[in-house]
């Protein structure tokens, strides 16, 4: 079993973390049943969020009794010290636990320190100090705030972006990550869903030791994957190596993430998957996209106001407004007949 140490923790888990944003998309029992399964097989690991709504109180429900046997990251959103403090309160009560083993800023526009006025950091030391918190960490989508967080030395950990796609200055990141003592959860290792290889996905993170990845997990069919990782990692041979190439070459440049910082929209588009449909009618069954509901939710984008907050929100830069309608002709042109994406 491959295991991997993140920074000076001392938190030493299996290669695999379990992410739980996609449970709050399943009915408790079932979101219980997946984490109690992956703890059963060895996966320790288990990040979620204030922002994933029931997220949290799933896996309080799945690890009622046995808290002390698995590692729980969470994060908050907060812009101050008594908003932080609230979000404390409520993530213990909602995991069942006295005490948070990761607690995590939350994709803040800034990296949080001592005496900035906010009061984030200084609440994160006085949760640290009452032992609420015992190991203090931040993610983020901006390369220029992740590498001021990593230089700074006030964090343990760092989330962020970090997959097969990635380019030389990720790497050159997880690089600087290693070099100062910090850990690195790579989140969206699979791209938010565009990568459907998990073997290669696996590899790739695997030639970094220091590197923990979180899955996000909602099907056991999923976890069961992952799993048999655990007796036979996947290895970085001239197959996975040609997976790559092709993945980075069909999936360069600019395209949406999915992340869904850039929402709500004033007028109700679904941005984080309408702005990249293109993509997913070629990566996935079309049909699954192809639906009324799915069709209703695109014709939405002849709503769209460029008024540009999606715009101001992307930590990606990208030109949002541009990229709905490029994808929404596309779409209509599968819709017609015009282009074969089977």
């Amino acid at each position: 079993m491959e295991t991997v140490t993140l920074g000076n923790t001392g938190i030493t888990v299996n290669k695999n973390g379990f992410g739980a944003l996609p449970i709050q998309r399943i009915t408790t029992a079932d979101a219980t049943h997946l984490a109690r399964k992956a703890y059963e097989a060895g996966i320790t690991f288990f990040d979620t969020a204030r922002w994933y709504s029931d997220s949290e109180e799933k896996l309080g429900e799945a690890f009622d009794g046995i808290r002390q046997n698995v590692y729980i990251a969470t994060k908050t959103g907060a812009q101050n010290g008594e908003d932080f403090k609230k979000d404390l309160a409520t993530s213990l009560h909602n995991l069942r636990t006295d005490y948070i083993d990761l607690y995590q800023f939350h994709n803040p526009a800034f990296v949080p320190k001592p005496g900035d006025g906010t009061g984030l950091y200084e609440a994160m030391l006085e949760a640290k100090e009452a032992g609420k918190v015992r190991h203090i960490g931040i993610t983020n989508h901006r390369l220029a705030v992740a590498k001021e967080a990593i230089e700074s030395g006030l964090y343990e950990t760092i989330q962020f972006p970090f997959c097969y796609l990635a380019v030389d200055k990720d790497i050159e990141l997880v690089e600087l990550c290693k070099k100062q003592g910090m850990g690195f959860i790579a989140m969206k290792a699979l791209s938010g869903g565009l990568i459907h290889n998990a073997r290669a996905a696996y590899a790739f993170e695997a030639q970094f030791d220091h590197v923990l990845p979180i899955w996000g997990v909602q099907k056991e069919s999923e976890l069961g994957e992952f799993i048999s990782f655990m007796s036979e990692p996947p290895v970085m041979d001239d197959e996975i190596k040609a997976i790559i190439a092709h993945d980075k070459e069909e999936l360069s440049g600019d395209f949406c993430r999915g992340c869904g910082y850039c929402m709500p929209c004033p007028v109700g588009i679904e941005i984080n998957q309408c702005a990249r449909m293109s993509l997913m009618l070629r990566r996935a069954p079309s049909e699954d996209w192809l639906t009324e509901d799915w069709q209703e939710k695109m014709n939405k984008i002849e709503d769209c106001l460029e008024c540009g907050k999606c715009m101001t929100k992307c930590p990606y830069e990208l030109h949002t407004p541009e990229l709905l309608k490029k994808n929404y002709e596309d779409y209509k042109s599968v819709l017609k007949g015009e282009v074969n994406v089977r």
